[in-house]
C-alpha cells in the first residue's frame, strides 16, 4: 500500500452532504481529500461511484478510500468487486477499527441513512487511527487475497 495521505471519497446523490462533511473533517487532520463527486443531486448510480473510487485505492493514487450511500451496503459491494479491494460497512466505531486492525481494510463505506453526522464521523476517526496488526491476521488476509479473481 502506498504510504501517501490521500483519500478518494466518493458517493450517490444521497450522501454528497455527508461526503463533503467526511471531506473537510479529514483534510483538517492532514490528509489530502480527492473527492470525485458526485455533485448535483439527480439520481446516479453508486456502483459506478463505488467502482471509481476503489480503481484509485487499488491503483496506488489514494492510499485509503471512504464511500457513502444510503446504507453503504451496495457502493461497498461494487468497491469490493475491484481487485486489492478489502472495503466494510460500518455503522459503528468498533467496526471501523476492527476492519482496519484485522481485515486491512483499505475502504470504508457508511450508510447516510443509517448513521448521523457525528457518528459517522466518529467512524470515519476510528477507521484512521486503526492499523493493521499483521500475525495471524495477516494469514487470514492472505486467504481472501486468494479469493480475487
Amino acid at each position: 500500500m502506498t504510504t501517501n495521505k490521500r483519500i478518494v471519497l466518493s458517493s450517490d446523490h444521497a450522501a454528497i452532504e455527508l461526503r463533503k462533511t467526511i471531506a473537510d473533517h479529514i483534510t483538517k487532520q492532514g490528509w489530502t481529500a480527492v473527492d470525485i463527486g458526485p455533485t448535483t443531486p439527480e439520481s446516479t448510480h453508486y456502483p459506478k461511484h463505488g467502482e471509481a473510487a476503489a480503481k484509485l485505492v487499488a491503483s496506488g493514487d489514494c492510499q485509503l478510500g471512504i464511500i457513502v450511500c444510503g446504507t453503504g451496503q451496495g457502493i461497498m459491494m461494487a468497491a469490493n468487486k475491484v481487485k486489492g479491494i478489502r472495503c466494510g460497512v460500518c455503522s459503528d466505531t468498533f467496526s471501523a477499527r476492527m476492519i482496519r486492525e484485522h481485515n486491512d481494510a483499505n475502504m470504508l463505506s457508511i450508510g447516510v441513512r443509517v448513521v448521523g453526522e457525528g457518528l459517522a464521523l466518529d467512524i470515519v476517526d476510528a477507521f484512521l487511527s486503526a492499523n493493521f496488526e499483521g500475525g495471524r491476521h495477516a494469514t487470514r488476509v492472505d486467504m481472501i487475497k486468494e479469493l480475487e479473481l
